[in-house]
């Protein structure tokens, strides 16, 4: 390697059946069935029967609406789609519900956006599954809208979004100011990263996976399509696309591949490129920091044989 210095459209849905598609809950961020309005009205009428004031002291805080509610967002050259967190709703979130709001949006307000233009789902912490991320797509083409990315605090639903020929964006939820200021200095070590993002797909060109953590592939990475982890890398297929691993700036990550053919190789803030000339064979190779730059060995016993020098902030030989 050379170092430097420095959709397929989905299927088409009966619209009639979407309320079944969406009939589930969301069970991972299930709450009480009863509604805060049911909450506070049992005690308020006991209260008045028995001569007292009725306050709304006793009342849950009022979710802002925008904050519950599904937004069309004009950002740039895209239109974001926002779902509401959900661990902000006062009350058991429904798919149905989410659904009608999106739909009413669309029927009723009105459409700032060309045709074809390129949208992004930001699913917060939402979860979506892939009959959903299918039915929002297809409904969003419907009135010129182009998904092509999903955000999102879910590991499932990054999973799904993948796997329907999605670029995804994973980002870890938000922390305390207390908790941001304390992993500063540490949030690039591995006990920081998320758990390893796991994708039983091939990337087509085009698309880009974002994780704060390990990113395991187990299919190709084809030519156009890019993959980007705070940790290491690791494709069970061809890597022919570009892979950045340690992109929070981790000297000690890893790029490994059955069959190493990248366009780029990146791994913290060194670059490699292929050779001009392709090798004579592949077999599985690992891409690391050395002390001239990024450099690839055989992936079989590299532990073995390589330990990582604190003092000289690459990997060296062992021997």
């Amino acid at each position: 390697m050379t170092n430097e210095n420095s959709s397929a459209s989905p299927p088409d849905i009966d619209l009639s059946e979407l309320s079944e598609a969406f009939g589930e809950d969301n069970q991972e961020s299930s709450t009480p069935t009863e509604t805060a309005a049911d909450q506070v009205s049992q005690p308020s009428s006991e209260k008045a029967q028995s001569g007292q004031v009725v306050t709304d002291e006793a009342e849950s805080p009022k979710i802002p609406i925008r904050d519950s509610q599904i937004r069309l967002k004009s950002q740039g050259e895209e239109v974001h789609l926002l779902f509401p967190k959900a661990k902000q709703l006062s009350v058991k979130a429904h798919w149905s519900e989410m659904w009608a709001q999106l739909k009413h949006r669309l029927q009723s307000g009105e459409r700032f956006w060309k045709k074809g233009t390129k949208a992004q789902l930001v699913g917060r912490d939402q979860l979506l599954e892939g009959q959903h991320i299918k039915a929002i797509a297809q409904v969003l083409k419907e009135v010129g809208l182009e998904v092509t990315t999903v955000k999102t605090q879910r590991r499932k639903t990054a999973v799904a979004a993948a796997a329907y020929g999605l670029s995804v964006e994973q980002i870890p939820p938000k922390k305390k100011s207390a908790e941001t200021s304390q992993d500063t200095e540490t949030s690039t070590s591995a006990e920081h990263w998320d758990a390893p993002l796991y994708l039983k797909s091939t990337l087509r060109s085009g698309m880009e996976i974002q994780h704060p953590g390990t990113v395991i592939v187990l299919g190709d990475v084809n030519p156009g399509s890019k993959v980007i982890a705070a940790g290491d890398i690791m494709i069970l297929g061809r890597l022919r696309g570009i892979a950045h691993a340690g992109a929070q700036g981790n000297r000690t990550c890893h790029i490994v591949a059955l069959q190493m053919e990248a366009m780029q190789l990146k791994i913290a803030s060194a670059i490699a490129r292929p050779p001009k000339s392709p090798p004579k064979g592949y077999y599985p190779e690992i891409a690391y920091i050395a002390d001239s730059g990024i450099r690839l060995a055989h992936a079989v016993n590299f532990f073995k044989t390589h330990i990582f020098s604190l003092s000289r902030n690459c990997w060296v030989d062992r021997t």
